[in-house]
């Protein structure tokens, strides 16, 4: 059966989830790799998939991450307690592949691309690299948890909401024309 209206509808929901995600990504200062890696994609061979793609971590930057333990968080971050505590994730669970080690890697390079360096009381630079910016910024994270950012559950639960009316007229009409064309033959 050709679903040729019903493929356009889902594409055009598709298409606009995934821009407004990447919208809500800029908004929130998190362009880059992950709004760079959002997509979608529709099949519709023996049934209707509609899948939404993007990097691993998009789960955890949208959902939140809950901290391992919020007590370890230093008295002097200016983020204090649990930051996901009703996210399905967290940080020590193994549920999910990395090690420490890559997530301290990754936010060196963080403050490395944001240029963040330790100071002190007058603002002058000290001693300590990227790498020990990097763990202390790992390590506050880990104990805290990741805030959601709910950048792609909004627009799907908008997107979805109105879907129901536009995917159901398109659905009639593809099988009205596949009616037509058995009754036809």
């Amino acid at each position: 059966m050709d679903i040729k209206q019903t493929r356009l509808v889902l594409n055009k929901l598709a298409k606009q989830v995934v821009r407004e995600a990447k919208e809500n990504l800029a908004k929130q200062g998190k362009s880059g790799q992950l709004q760079n890696s959002l997509t979608y994609r529709f099949k519709d061979k023996d049934s209707i998939v509609l899948q939404f793609l993007g990097e691993d971590y998009a789960n955890f930057v949208d959902q939140g991450v809950k901290g391992a333990d919020p007590s370890r968080v230093s008295p002097n971050a200016k983020i204090k307690g649990q930051q996901a505590p009703n996210s399905k994730f967290k940080f020590g669970s193994g549920s999910s592949r990395g090690t420490f080690d890559k997530f301290v890697k990754r936010m060196s390079l963080f403050a490395k691309s944001k240029s963040i360096r330790f100071r002190d009381k007058e603002g002058k630079f000290v001693k300590g690299g990227y790498d020990s910016v990097g763990y202390v910024i790992a390590k506050n994270i880990y104990a805290r948890g990741l805030k959601p950012s709910l950048f792609f559950t909004t627009p799907f639960e908008k997107a979805f909401k109105r879907i129901d009316k536009e995917l159901i007229k398109a659905y009639k009409i593809d099988i009205e024309k596949e009616i037509l064309k058995v009754t036809k033959q």
